[in-house]
């Protein structure tokens, strides 16, 4: 099906805004679409944390009768509930901060509207974007989880009901739902996109990132978010050379996801990419142990002033966590943050002459439940390093349930890494949701 062809709820992001540009396409429709599709889908998966129909529909006609440019300029973009913004509450997914309402926008959102775009509403997170589920649900199979913690904004995508959206990621909260949402998940390097106006739950691990649909999208979104030179997607004529790293020293990978990858994997190398297979050096099994004393150390001492006036509002499992950081001797933190710094320089040696590296996602496609959001640990080694990672569709397992490729590469390399991700997902096409 070709683009032209396409409900409008689908049209990829660059392409309806370039239609809203060019005239053929207003914003107040794209959004009248959007809310149908919203109205006719969003009861199984509870995507939104707060969507007021008569805001989008006034948003949409202000960027039709200003005629605005910029990338954005007409679109509606989802926006994770620990992200602050000034026309909705900001509720951190937490009864704790029921009814916030910031003063000003994240600095996200600023440049968001700069570029001609609005906030669509505020998407479902886990509580503070830790463990503690929302409601959301996974828009393959209600049934099964969406992933966490940037539930709604993997969802809302996958779903159709907005084009793009934005999430953060402090261990596997956009990777892993886009993944088990059948989406592209985007985590520049850490820092590349200002995280001011964000709820802070590690500041050595927090990251912004995007979800769309396809790649050139991804690097749109996240090239409006910051220096856009950083996300010109760099096309690759010739095939890309990969690090294939079949699984992670700290999780199993189960059967379905093993071979759906290394089927991947085989197209990939009959399409022309060099692949060499890896594993990681003895010294980085200790990586996920050194990623949880730095997330829960610095949460322990953010969360700090929370638990003293709202404590009995946290749950249990986030309580037990923030007593887990607590207890985390001084040294031992240093000492965490100084491995850190030395696998960083050692990535380059696992990398070599390779342009990425290619892993699972996550262990398994989405779990059959809604008390948890399933395993991070296949996105920690990124997260922990503050290196670049996308994850784009490659199938559906036996359940119907999307299955994802994650790439992986050297900090800074973002744009190089987009276009190795485009080269990829043009060899291997997925539908998505219809």
């Amino acid at each position: 099906m070709s683009n032209a062809d396409l409900p409008l709820h689908r049209l990829p992001l660059r392409d309806a805004a370039a239609a809203i540009a060019q005239g053929s396409l207003t914003a107040r429709a794209l959004a009248d679409a959007e809310l149908a599709r919203v109205a006719a889908t969003d009861a199984a998966t509870d995507a939104w944390a707060t969507l007021e129909p008569a805001h989008v529909r006034s948003e949409a006609g202000r960027c039709d009768a200003t005629n605005g440019d910029g990338a954005l300029a007409g679109i509606g973009i989802g926006v994770k509930d620990i992200i602050h913004t000034r026309d909705f509450a900001t509720q951190m997914g937490s009864p704790a901060f029921a009814g916030y309402r910031p003063e000003r926008d994240a600095a996200c959102v600023a440049r968001l509207r700069a570029a001609g775009g609005y906030v669509f509403g505020k998407t479902v997170t886990t509580e503070f974007a830790f463990m503690l589920p929302g409601k959301t649900r996974n828009p393959w199979n209600p049934a099964h989880t969406p992933g966490g913690s940037s539930s709604g904004s993997a969802a809302a995508v996958a779903a159709g009901h907005v084009a793009g959206a934005l999430g953060t990621q402090t261990n596997g909260s956009v990777i892993r739902p886009a993944a088990y949402c059948g989406v592209v998940g985007f985590k520049p390097t850490a820092g590349t996109i200002s995280f001011a106006g964000v709820n802070v739950f590690s500041e050595t691990l927090d990251a912004l990132g995007t979800f769309t649909r396809d790649v050139r999208d991804a690097a749109l979104l996240a090239g409006v978010l910051t220096d856009e030179s950083a996300m010109a997607l760099t096309k690759f004529d010739a095939a890309p050379a990969l690090a294939f790293l079949p699984t992670f020293p700290w999780t199993p990978v189960d059967a379905t996801t093993r071979d759906a990858l290394a089927a991947a994997v085989r197209t990939l190398a009959e399409s022309g990419a060099r692949i060499r297979t890896v594993a990681l050096p003895a010294e980085w099994g200790d990586a996920l142990a050194v990623h949880r004393t730095i997330m829960l150390a610095e949460a322990a001492r953010n969360f700090a002033d929370v638990r003293r006036r709202s404590g009995a509002q946290l749950s249990l499992v986030l309580t037990a966590a923030l007593d887990e950081g607590a207890r985390i001797a001084a040294g031992d933190y240093r000492a965490a943050l100084d491995k850190r710094i030395r696998l960083i320089d050692a990535l380059d040696g696992v990398l070599g002459d390779c342009d990425a590296i290619v892993a699972p996602c996550a262990p398994t496609s989405a779990p059959a439940r809604l008390d948890a959001t399933g395993d991070p640990s296949c996105c920690t080694l990124w997260s922990l390093l503050g290196a670049p990672a996308i994850s784009i569709p490659i199938g559906l397992d036996a359940m119907g349930l999307p299955l994802g490729l994650q790439l992986a590469s050297r900090h800074r390399d973002d744009a190089r890494l987009l276009g190795i991700a485009e080269w990829c997902a043009a060899r291997l096409p997925f539908a998505g949701l219809r």
